[in-house]
């Protein structure tokens, strides 16, 4: 991946079993930045601060993105 800083990218517990073929990866290994990619797609990397991925994960961890209501 031609100027893509050298991610480091890993995934949630869940998504290391066999059966899961597809899961959202995270990679924190650059300072300042926080890479998200599906294991399907790698080549599309969205990247943002790590201050806007704290706001989303705590709006995950209080129910704002539940598509289950």
């Amino acid at each position: 991946m031609t100027g893509q800083p050298a991610y480091e990218f890993v995934s949630a517990a869940a998504c290391r079993d066999p059966k899961v073929d597809n899961c959202m990866e995270v990679a924190t290994n650059i300072p300042g930045v926080v890479a998200l990619r599906e294991s399907a797609v790698p080549g599309v990397v969205i990247e943002t601060t790590p201050e806007r991925w704290a706001t989303f994960v705590e709006a995950v961890r209080t129910g704002e993105y539940d598509l289950s209501a």
